[in-house]
């Protein structure tokens, strides 16, 4: 007899094996990367049971009452074609019912995204390469300190279309991480996390107010990590200055996704963000 499927909010524990799924699929999530995550919003990473067995999960990331963010969209292969993740994406609809909803799906399934009311916002587009020691740091380029956070977070905060600072503030001081900061005459003009992943190195986010700024952290980050490392950064295929700093650094795209919203897009200054913080939670 079949058991009828259950979802209900993951425990913390569960979530590394989500994590694990993740990466079976390719996706190279951070090591770290579950605690930033589950503390965001603890009921929002719904896991799916046929019985005693663990067959699918979605995050429904809510950011307050007025944004969420969908992520972790997956069911184990043995389980697919069931009817499961549909269950799944419809318990997290439910969750985030409301509020203007973003996600970063698989270009190829924008279709079916569009029958719950996405639209396409822009495409990102993972680029890996090798990490290079480019020396020292320039002027105006250095690594953060936890004095800086505040300012960082302040920083960010027109870079997200919602009050994100709690994530942000344990995204930054992630295990294994490095954060440089630039700044011009004493202010913020942009910074930069790299944190240890399945495979290599992520950068995200990369943020900054000019195009050398952006170029100047890259360097940064990639030579506080050991040479030849691969190094994987998400790029807003929109953001010309963005593809050009990939390019020049030696990156080859390897992966690319539909940002997409249920809801009216929020206006971001694309103009400054050269890296996104990640796929799962925008």
């Amino acid at each position: 007899m079949n058991t009828a499927l259950q979802i209900r909010p993951m425990r913390r524990d569960e979530l590394d094996l989500g994590i694990d799924w993740a990466a079976a699929e390719g996706w190279n999530p951070g090591l770290h990367d579950a605690d930033s995550f589950h503390a965001t919003d603890p009921g929002g990473f719904l896991i799916a049971h046929q019985g005693d067995e663990p067959v699918g999960m979605v995050s429904a990331v809510a950011y307050g009452a007025g944004f969420g963010f969908l992520g972790f969209y997956l069911v184990r292969p043995a389980w697919r074609g069931q009817g499961h993740g549909l269950a799944l994406w419809q318990a997290a609809m439910a969750r985030l019912a409301g509020r203007v909803v973003g996600l970063d799906g698989v270009v190829a399934q924008q279709a079916n995204y569009r029958k719950s009311g996405f639209a396409l916002a822009w495409n990102n587009v993972r680029w890996q390469g090798p990490a290079v020691d480019h020396g020292a740091p320039e002027a105006g380029i250095a690594a953060a300190t936890p004095a800086d956070t505040d300012a960082l977070l302040a920083y960010d905060a027109p870079l997200f279309p919602a009050d994100r600072r709690g994530f942000m503030r344990r995204w930054l001081a992630q295990a294994g991480s490095r954060v440089y900061v630039a700044r011009v005459e004493g202010a913020v003009a942009g910074f930069g996390v790299i944190r240890p992943c399945r495979q290599g190195w992520k950068i995200g986010p990369l943020v900054a107010d000019a195009p050398a700024r952006a170029d100047a952290l890259y360097r940064a980050l990639v030579s506080a990590m050991p040479a030849g490392d691969a190094v994987q950064l998400d790029v807003p295929a929109p953001q010309a200055e963005a593809v050009a700093l990939a390019r020049r650094h030696g990156l080859r795209p390897v992966f690319e996704t539909a940002r997409m919203y249920a809801g009216p897009a929020p206006a971001l200054p694309m103009q400054r963000l050269f890296g996104i913080t990640t796929f799962e939670l925008g």
